[in-house]
């Protein structure tokens, strides 16, 4: 499986790229092509939807998931995925799946651990203070979306690539329903 991380300046690719490169995947920088693209999440809302519209990113996500092809977004990149965020004053999503980002306001801030996933049956590391709230949410965890799915996109708020065995098991079955 060839995999795309994409690179729009920030986020955590080098532990994304590890993660999947252990799973056998073949890496890419050829975010349209390739089997799966991954939206990897850190930093801010702002700066990160910046540099996908300058490297012109943005389009080719949202091509990708209409023509049905699979893209991942972990943490920020389910948040960008979004109509839009509270985050930075407001920020523009990529309208890829409804709803928006909002802070969160209950809870520890920012939310950093482990937590149980309910309906994976998992224990994930998250470390956010923004989260999702739309109708696509298809998991939670302590009342928090941890996944968020619509056609051929799948966001997930937690880390896999950060969570271990449970991380690695989520992500090689990802791959297998795509091969």
């Amino acid at each position: 499986m060839n995999v795309a991380i994409c690179d729009y300046g920030a986020g955590n690719t080098r532990s994304v790229e590890i993660a999947f490169a252990r799973l056998g995947a073949r890496l890419t920088g050829d975010v349209e092509g390739a089997d799966l693209a991954v939206l990897p999440g850190v930093g801010s809302a702002r700066s990160a939807m910046d540099g996908l519209r300058r490297r012109g990113l943005d389009d080719v996500l949202r091509d990708r998931v209409d023509d049905g092809r699979p893209v991942l977004g972990i943490c920020l990149g389910l948040q960008l995925a979004l109509d839009e965020s509270e985050e930075d004053g407001g920020v523009e999503g990529l309208g890829i799946v409804p709803g928006r980002s909002v802070r969160l306001r209950e809870g520890r801030i920012p939310r950093i651990g482990w937590a149980d996933v309910d309906r994976l049956g998992e224990t994930f590391y998250f470390a956010h203070s923004y989260s999702a709230e739309t109708p696509c949410a298809t998991a939670h965890s302590e009342n928090v979306v941890a996944v968020a799915e619509r056609g051929a996109f799948t966001g997930v708020q937690f880390h896999p690539e950060k969570s271990g065995a449970a991380g690695a098991r989520f992500l090689e079955s990802l791959c297998l329903s795509l091969a």
